[in-house]
């Protein structure tokens, strides 16, 4: 009974992210307005990607309704993203003759992925990865987008190894440009700025593309490519495409860097988009139902698909109140498919090209970088490598390229960050002071020593070069360590503090460690380094701060009187 009255909360709790007889009304407007905007979108996505549009039509159409379905996120809209696009066409076997086969793969890949770490409960991995990257990430994608497009905003296509090297290439090739692709291309842009100055919001968009794409009639034939060119969209929906097995290990990098932007990019919509109670959804849900809209796009002729943060503010400002907006979309979408199929095969590509192009710069953050050039030279470091990767290597080596020296200049930085102060006390029961601790241990000395930092095996050499040397004979002298709040320590970190307490017991001093704590203790006496400092010298850690510390200078206290 109890059972299925939980069953029956969930369901109902389900179903009320699609919203009331109340809310309705402003879900429908919102869907319209996303589902009218997204057919461009969509189509733009799958030339930014290099592929057949009709790929980047798709997955708006199956992520927008699989998200709706699936993410813990009630606003979330999960489409393909300018940064996914880009990746996809820095992906060689995605524009090779089994393109369609590579992107279901690579698609389904992506979503597994996701998936995975959603049921995992890693909801909070997106931490671990910088916004010294991330920055650097996505100003690189925005130049990505705008240099990707200039061929089909010209008419002309520059040569080189990289976009900025075509870009070079295309610019020493004014001459060649086509103009009537160009004057489609700028009147285009022209056109969406003036409609937003006249209040016509994100359907200025839409209409800037038909109207630009009208505007290539007036030049003569074959003057101005279209997708009718390359593709023929007709009337039809997707349909099953089979993933191929053969082509999974050469996929594994990008869809690995496909999953870890599209999280990333979620993780943002999730962190500042609360739902409908007030609270902000659960990261983990998010990673698993933008993995299930991978998986539906993938085998469903779509290309890549995540938290789209442009798409899931449209919906909202257009005055989405539940999920139900998302629905209303994928239903325009499709009945737009069905009844204007033919006439999508007009659009312009040059008029895609100055929508992408503007995209592009609006995606640029100029705070940005000011923020990280005011951070320091780490943070400066690792966005100005990023971003120089992003815009000369393959985008799924830039991004993991950039998370790895985030990591390893965190491990620098970290390492070189450990300070040991000495603890003295003007009296027995005073407070302690905190002071540079002494280079040379002299006999008799008994010496407090207090870390700040991180301790682990690339602090330990940093660490020991600022702990006492003994003298050739330090007899009766004391060093106590403090550990107090370190729950655990690397092997590295255990073998120094055992080969220093073996040097202290050569020069007839002594190492005792204070305020262990259980996990640790486990540690020492599971690798031996316990035995090596005695049993007698490892005082645990107590409720009360200092005891354990007070208890250590009792014992040096004892052996001093006992020598």
């Amino acid at each position: 009974m109890k059972r299925s009255q939980e069953a029956r909360a969930a369901v109902q709790t389900y179903l009320r992210r699609f919203g009331t007889r109340r809310t309705i009304g402003s879900d429908v407007k919102a869907g319209v307005v996303l589902g009218v905007e997204s057919v461009p979108d969509g189509l733009a996505a799958g030339v930014l990607a290099g592929v057949n549009p009709l790929l980047g039509l798709n997955a708006y159409l199956v992520g927008t309704v699989t998200g709706a379905l699936t993410t813990g996120s009630v606003f979330m809209t999960v489409q393909a993203t300018g940064a996914m696009s880009v990746i996809i066409s820095d992906v060689p076997a995605a524009q090779g003759p089994n393109a369609a086969s590579v992107i279901a793969t690579l698609t389904v890949l992506a979503g597994l992925i996701m998936l995975g770490l959603g049921v995992a409960g890693l909801g909070s991995l997106v931490r671990f990865i910088p916004s010294a990257v991330l920055y650097g990430f996505v100003n690189g994608v925005a130049i990505n987008i705008i240099l990707g497009q200039l061929a089909n905003f010209t008419g002309f296509a520059g040569t080189g190894e990289n976009r900025v090297s075509r870009a070079v290439d295309t610019a020493a090739h004014i001459g060649h440009f086509s103009w009537p692709t160009v004057a489609v291309g700028a009147s285009t842009i022209a056109l969406i700025f003036a409609l937003e100055a006249l209040g016509v919001g994100p359907l200025g968009m839409v209409v800037a593309v038909v109207v630009g794409s009208g505007l290539a009639f007036i030049f003569p034939q074959d003057a101005v490519v279209t997708l009718g060119d390359s593709v023929d969209i007709g009337r039809s929906l997707p349909s099953f495409v089979a993933p191929s097995l053969s082509e999974t290990p050469a996929l594994l990098v990008p869809a690995l860097s496909l999953a870890l932007v599209g999280l990333v990019q979620g993780a943002a919509v999730s962190g500042s988009t609360p739902n409908p109670d007030g609270h902000y959804p659960n990261a983990s849900a998010d990673f698993r139902g933008q993995g299930l809209a991978n998986i539906a796009s993938g085998v469903l002729q779509g290309m890549p698909v995540g938290g789209s943060m442009s798409a899931t503010s449209l919906a909202r400002s257009a005055g989405a109140r539940s999920a139900f907006a998302s629905m209303v979309a994928g239903l325009v979408m499709v009945a737009t498919i069905l009844v204007c199929g033919p006439l999508i095969e007009n659009v312009a590509m040059p008029a895609l090209a100055g929508l992408l192009i503007l995209v592009g710069v609006r995606t640029l953050k100029p705070h940005q970088f000011r923020m990280i050039w005011q951070a320091g030279r780490v943070q400066v470091a690792v966005f100005s490598v990023t971003l120089a990767l992003t815009m000369t290597i393959p985008l799924q080596y830039a991004v993991l390229s950039g998370v790895g020296l985030a990591v390893i200049l965190h491990v620098v930085q970290q390492s070189n960050r450990v300070r040991v102060v000495q603890w003295t006390f003007d009296t027995p029961d005073s407070r302690p002071r905190e002071t540079t601790p002494p280079s040379a241990l002299e006999p008799g000395d008994v010496v407090v020593l207090s870390p700040y930092g991180t301790l682990f095996f690339a602090s330990a050499q940093a660490f020991r070069s600022q702990l006492p040397t003994p003298v050739a004979d330090a007899r009766g002298a004391v060093a106590i360590i403090r550990l107090r709040g370190t729950d655990e320590l690397g092997v590295t970190f255990l073998t120094m503090l055992g080969e220093y307490a073996i040097e202290l017991h050569r020069a007839h001093a002594t190492l005792m460690l204070s305020g262990v704590g259980g996990g640790l203790d486990d540690q020492l006496t599971a690798t031996g380094v316990r035995e090596q400092i005695g049993d007698n010298n490892v005082f645990l850690s107590r409720s009360r701060l200092g005891d354990s510390v007070f208890d250590a200078l009792g014992r040096a206290r004892e052996r001093r009187q006992e020598g």
